[in-house]
Order: structure tokens, then C-alpha cells, then sequence
């Protein structure tokens, strides 16, 4: 792993601040490249066009960024916590003065439509201001003695190096979600993009550079994740894990953790339900549904896959959310349509196996269902109704713009279809009853229930999933806690 100052990642759009493109790793605070120069391409999946070649690092080289965190650790855990809240504030504050750059960046190498892609950077941004706050504020609780002339303290301590493992779909908002937490309870961070989307990390890394970030403090180690993680998962001076992304690769990581017994968050997959009774408003909940199925072209964790119907509505939903999804536009991201493209071919086959099933079982198709002349990675936005429950789509995670509606005749259909799943992070609920709305919200076995509304997370809330979805909790002060230690201390003067 050798140190050098590259150049800019030529294929990326030119930005205001072209030092923003980055296509060197970041460890112990220099821009460095892989062992041999190995690199990995980068591509955007509108056009297919190579925007960067980033450095692929190895096991060594990921070993030797846990180095430079272990080495940095005990100096920014002795800072005082408005020391660490100063630098988080300013890593915010440039966050929100580069957000055009930051948000053309993830656009080129995600495919979300720009005002999405700027979208995630408020949101993203928002962690670290939070966190910053959240860092300033004391860590220890006294509590009443129960043994006589004994002082009882409980203080919270930082556990040592975070190993954060982010996902493509939301490239900066998963990254300052995680190393907003950890930086803040005094944890240094190594952490591993996804290989489709490494640049906007890169971007991140630098503008925590200016704001003061101390060398080894904050690291982005890009390559192939096998490389990468495999050899965190194997260090016991890695003491917490959190990662986003498949359910899958979560149980992986889970196995992996034991050896070293790490304290582990993971979010992990969704399926979600989004249910509407015949007393909802139709017009909010038609509004919604869009928002739930096609938010970043349907490759969302919190996306709705899965719409169950009251019958005395069903037809009327079913007419005008197929209306209002022929509406929407199909395009490059840069130009802000509605629908972007997919990430890799992999997820549009996806959608073509699970219509060709659904259709196979009976159901109906009213719109969409097949690739749009955009390209190759870009799909239309497809309504299919009559969705018998034994079809893929109503038990696997689509992850893209297909939505799949069946029609109910009770409260407690529609309530046990939506928990036949083995995922539980979000539900959606369209009601005006406030009795179903308590019974309902009670019942559904998610970690998050959105009633009457799409958008419900945020830096203040804690995010996370019962069942496999997941482990642990994000943002919120519940989100500090995977990366903290409880010491107990019981004090006598004599």
C-alpha cells in the first residue's frame, strides 16, 4: 500500500471542486493505492461508461488500515467531547457547502435522479449534525448505592475500532449514519463502500480531512468486499461491526463475528407491507404508494413490495396507482426523471423472474413489465394485481420498480399476510380509524410502522428491523450505543 496525492478520477463529472473526485483509498490520512496498483472500475449505470478506476485494496492493506485506526484510537477517545463535536459540526457544515458536487457524484455512480441524489445528502448531512450534539453530552449516570459508604457510577466508554460496511443504494447517507454514531462515542472508523459506488466515500473521506479529522481516525478501504471485510472480521482489535445491506451476507457476517465475539449492527433486508383499509384517504394513499414503491426507482429497503388491498376499494387503488405509475418518467439520472436505472443487470433479471412468475400464478399485469428503451439497466415502472400469495414477489425482496397488489376482506387477512414474512423493518398503513390504527400498529411485527405517510426516518429516530432484518438500531441516541461499553464503577474513599 503505497502513499501518494492522485489525481482526480477522470471520468467523473466536473464538479466545482474538483478535489472531490477522488480514486485513491483514504487510510491514516493519505490518499493511498492498492498493493501493485491494483484497481477496480467503476461505472455508471445509465450509460455504462467507466467513470473511475478506484484502488483495489487487500487483506494486508485492510489489515494495515485497522493499524492506523488502532493507533489513532486512544488520541481521539482522550479528546474532550466538544473537541470531537467541533469536527463532526464542521464534516456537516461541508457537507452541506459541497452539495451539488456530492450529489453529481452519486448520481454518476448510482443512477439515482439528481434531486434524489441531493435529497440524500440533507439527509446524510443531518447525521452528523446530530451526532455532534450527541457527542457533547455526558456519558455517565450516577446511580443510588445499594451497599453502604460505596459511590456508584455507570459510564459509557468507547469500544475501539468500527468497522462500517456501507451498501450502493444510499452511498453517503449509510456512511455518515454509521461513522456519525462511532466518531462520536470517541470509536475510530475503517470503512468499506460498496464497490459499485466507492466515490462518493472518497468525497466524504476528504471533506472530513478539512474539517479536522485526525489522521487514522476515519478510513475508507475500497476493493472487493471478500478482500476487504474478510480480514476485519478476523481482527480481534475490531470490536464492532455495522453493515447494511442483504440478509444474506448479514448472517455471513454474523457467523464470522463470533470468533471474536464483536458487537454487531446490521440492517439488513425488507418486504415491506403496505396496507390500505376502505376507509383511507384515497388520494393520500395512492400518493403514498408511489413514494413507497418508486423512491431510488424501487431499490430501497424501505420500499413497499408487497400492496394488500381492502376489497370494497381494491379495483378503484388498483385504476388510478397504475394511472399515476404510467406517469412517471424512465431516464438518466442527471436529467431528474422519476424512475433511474438499475444497478447491475443482476437486479433487472430479478424483476423479469419475479413478473414471469406472478403471471405464470395468474396474476394480471396493468402497466409496465418488461425493460424500457432507455437501456439495458433501466426498467419500467410495472403494477401487477391479482398477486396469488405463493408468488416470488409476495416472499422475496424485488429491490426494484415492480410493485404487486392482492385485495383483502378483514383486518386480521390483512394483518397476518403482512407478518407472513420473515423480514420486519417498515409497514405502511392507510387508515382514519384511531382504534385500527392502535390494533394495527400493535400487531405488525416491524421495527417501524408508517401510518398514513411514506417518509418516516431521519436523524433523530432509530432505524432498524425485527426478525431477520436485522440487529441493533441506527441514528437516534440508540444509535451510539453498539459502540460503546457500559463500566460499572463502585468507589469507596476510605
Amino acid at each position: 500500500m503505497s502513499k501518494i496525492t492522485p489525481p482526480p478520477a477522470n471520468g467523473l463529472p466536473v464538479l466545482t471542486h474538483g478535489a472531490l473526485n477522488r480514486s485513491f483509498a483514504y487510510v491514516g490520512g493519505a490518499w493511498v493505492a492498492g498493493t501493485g496498483n491494483a484497481t477496480l472500475p467503476v461505472t455508471d449505470p445509465a450509460s455504462g461508461a467507466t467513470l473511475a478506476d478506484v484502488a483495489r485494496l487487500n487483506g494486508d492493506d485492510s489489515r494495515r488500515a485497522v493499524d492506523a485506526a488502532h493507533g489513532a484510537w486512544n488520541g481521539w477517545a482522550a479528546l474532550l467531547p466538544q473537541e470531537r463535536s467541533a469536527i463532526l459540526r464542521r464534516w456537516f457544515e461541508l457537507m452541506i457547502e459541497h452539495r451539488e458536487d456530492l450529489a453529481r457524484i452519486m448520481t454518476a455512480e448510482q443512477g439515482k435522479p439528481i434531486s434524489e441524489a441531493r435529497g440524500e445528502i440533507d439527509y446524510a448531512a443531518a447525521f452528523l449534525e446530530f451526532y455532534a450534539e450527541e457527542a457533547r453530552r455526558p456519558n455517565i449516570e450516577g446511580v443510588t448505592s445499594h451497599l453502604p459508604d460505596a459511590e456508584v457510577e455507570i459510564w459509557r466508554e468507547p469500544v475501539g475500532v468500527a468497522a462500517l460496511i456501507t451498501p450502493w443504494n444510499f452511498p453517503s447517507a449509510m456512511l455518515t449514519r454509521k461513522a456519525g454514531a462511532a466518531l462520536a462515542a470517541g470509536c475510530t472508523v475503517v470503512a468499506h463502500p460498496s464497490a459499485e459506488t466507492p466515490c462518493s466515500a472518497l468525497a466524504l473521506a476528504e471533506l472530513g480531512e478539512r474539517a479536522g479529522l485526525p489522521p487514522g481516525v476515519f478510513n475508507v478501504v475500497t476493493g472487493h468486499a471478500p478482500e476487504v471485510v474478510g480480514a476485519w472480521m478476523a481482527d480481534s482489535r475490531v470490536r464492532a461491526v455495522s453493515f447494511t445491506g442483504s440478509t444474506e451476507i448479514g448472517r455471513l457476517l454474523y457467523a464470522q463475528g463470533a470468533d471474536t465475539i464483536k458487537r454487531l449492527v446490521l440492517e439488513l433486508g425488507g418486504h415491506a407491507p403496505f396496507l390500505v383499509f376502505a376507509d383511507a384517504d384515497m388520494d393520500r394513499a395512492v400518493d403514498e404508494a408511489i413514494k413507497a414503491k418508486f423512491a431510488t426507482s424501487g431499490q430501497d429497503c424501505l420500499g413497499a413490495n408487497r400492496f394488500f388491498v381492502a376489497r370494497e376499494v381494491y379495483d378503484t387503488f388498483c385504476a388510478r396507482f397504475a394511472e399515476a405509475t404510467q406517469a412517471l418518467t424512465v431516464g438518466k439520472g442527471a436529467d431528474d426523471p422519476d424512475i433511474g436505472p438499475l444497478m447491475n443487470e443482476k437486479a433487472v433479471a430479478k424483476q423479469e423472474e419475479h413478473i414471469a412468475d406472478a403471471l405464470e400464478r395468474g396474476a394480471r399485469l396493468l402497466c409496465g413489465g418488461g425493460r424500457d428503451d432507455a437501456g439495458p439497466l433501466f426498467f419500467q415502472p410495472t403494477v401487477l394485481v391479482d398477486v396469488p400469495a405463493d408468488a416470488k414477489i409476495m416472499h422475496e425482496e424485488t429491490f426494484g420498480p415492480v410493485a404487486a397488489i392482492a385485495a383483502f376482506d378483514t383486518e386480521q387477512e390483512a394483518l397476518t399476510r403482512a407478518n407472513d414474512t420473515e423480514y420486519g423493518l417498515v409497514a405502511y398503513l392507510h387508515t382514519q380509524d384511531p382504534r385500527r390504527i392502535y390494533r394495527a400498529s400493535r400487531a405488525l411485527q416491524f421495527g417501524m410502522v408508517a401510518v398514513n405517510r411514506t417518509k418516516v426516518t431521519g436523524a433523530p429516530i432509530p432505524f432498524g428491523g425485527m426478525k431477520q432484518s436485522g440487529l441493533g438500531r441506527e441514528g437516534s441516541r440508540l444509535g451510539m450505543e453498539a459502540f460503546t461499553e457500559v463500566k460499572y464503577v463502585c468507589r469507596d474513599w476510605a
